[in-house]
């Protein structure tokens, strides 16, 4: 009858409707976002963690234990394939082999003020393991020849027992770099290669277990019940050179002067009480600021890019499922934010070795003039 044609047709819309609705919020981006987010390559063999654009090239990095088989250090080609860099000798590292002139384990890239590619090797082949002899280095690259300008190694007494060099940032002759695993900032004297711990277990550079990383409604274990705890790991440097900004993953986030790390002369008790809270961000995957000072991060428990101004403001940028652990985040010239999507809290280590993984891997870049 008409009026049960009625019934049957407007049910069809609304579930359709229903349908669409739940496609929307699960699966796709809403039109603005389909905008602003751009898969720029993809990779079934290489769990990126880091992304660097230098001199016109993007690279990419994934660190050892993800068992994951490409390069330690990637070039995307023009048909956005990752191919070794800056050759195949340098990422054919085998347990064994001397480590001083191979990538054993990449945890970051960064591209530094002078347009160079560094590298940041942890030197450990297993996560939360032991740095081989002459593995934790730093690798300072020229990126258009792939030429290796000069290594910067962590000895011993730097990259220790426990430690997991993480992200590294510039200022002046001086750069910072976090140990994620025994907490602490590492200051790097660029010219003469020296490097010091400073806020060594500091509560600045501690992961709190009262905030865990949550992810997919479940907290990121690294052993059953146990919780995963990062330590200080992103780090940003103010536009203006005077402050370091840094934190836990977990968060929150401290600031210390630059002046006041950069003199080997101030105590440790000095350089601790110079510490001050600087934000209360949440466990985030990584982060880039801009010469306006606004930091972008990639908020874990939310698959969503942040923005936190200047002045203190905090607004989300874009959300969108496929921003699962999206890790540090690269800004280029032409404003766009690339981030590798790492999918770390789904590997086999996390989940009594059941790989959770949704391959492929995503580069993602998101267009900031227009988010």
């Amino acid at each position: 009858m008409p009026h049960h044609s009625k019934i049957r047709s407007h049910f069809r819309k609304f579930a359709a409707a229903l349908i669409m609705g739940a496609v929307s919020v699960y699966a796709l981006p809403t039109p603005s976002q389909a905008q602003t987010l751009r898969i720029e390559a993809t990779s079934s063999s290489l769990d990126w963690n880091a992304v660097a654009l230098a001199k016109g090239h993007v690279f990419v990095a994934g660190p050892r234990w993800t068992g994951f088989t490409g390069p330690a250090v990637g070039i995307l080609t023009k048909n956005k394939d990752v191919a070794p860099f800056p050759n195949i000798e340098w990422n054919a590292w085998k347990p064994g082999q001397d480590a001083t002139q191979h990538f054993v384990s990449v945890n970051a890239l960064h591209t530094a003020p002078d347009g160079t590619l560094w590298v940041v090797d942890t030197g450990t082949p297993s996560f939360g393991g032991t740095p081989v002899p002459g593995g934790a280095k730093l690798v300072r690259i020229d990126p258009a020849t792939g030429h290796v300008l000069r290594l910067y190694s962590l000895g011993p007494t730097v990259a220790q027992t426990g430690s997991y060099v993480d992200d590294i940032r510039f200022n002046g002759r001086h750069a910072y770099l976090t140990d994620a695993g025994k907490a602490a900032l590492i200051v790097l004297d660029l010219e003469t290669g020296q490097a010091r711990r400073v806020l060594e277990n500091h509560a600045s550079t501690r992961a709190q277990p009262a905030r865990p990383i949550v992810m997919e409604d479940h907290v990121v274990e690294n052993h059953p019940h146990q919780p995963l705890l990062v330590n200080v790991d992103p780090l940003e440097v103010s536009p203006d050179g005077k402050w370091l900004y840094f934190g836990p993953l977990e968060g929150p986030w401290s600031r210390v002067p630059t002046a006041l790390l950069d003199d080997p002369s101030v105590s440790p008790e000095a350089l601790a009480a110079a510490v001050k809270p600087w934000a209360d961000l949440p466990p985030m995957g990584g982060s880039a600021m801009d010469a306006d000072g606004t930091l972008y991060f990639t908020n874990l428990k939310e698959n969503s890019l942040y923005r936190r101004d200047s002045s203190g403001q905090v607004s989300k940028v874009v959300s969108d499922p496929r921003l699962h652990w999206a890790d540090a985040p690269a800004l280029a010239s032409d404003g766009r934010l690339w981030i590798p999507i790492a999918q770390l809290d789904r590997l086999p280590q996390f989940h009594q070795g059941q790989s959770l993984i949704r391959p492929p891997f995503l580069l993602i870049s998101i267009d900031l003039k227009h988010d």
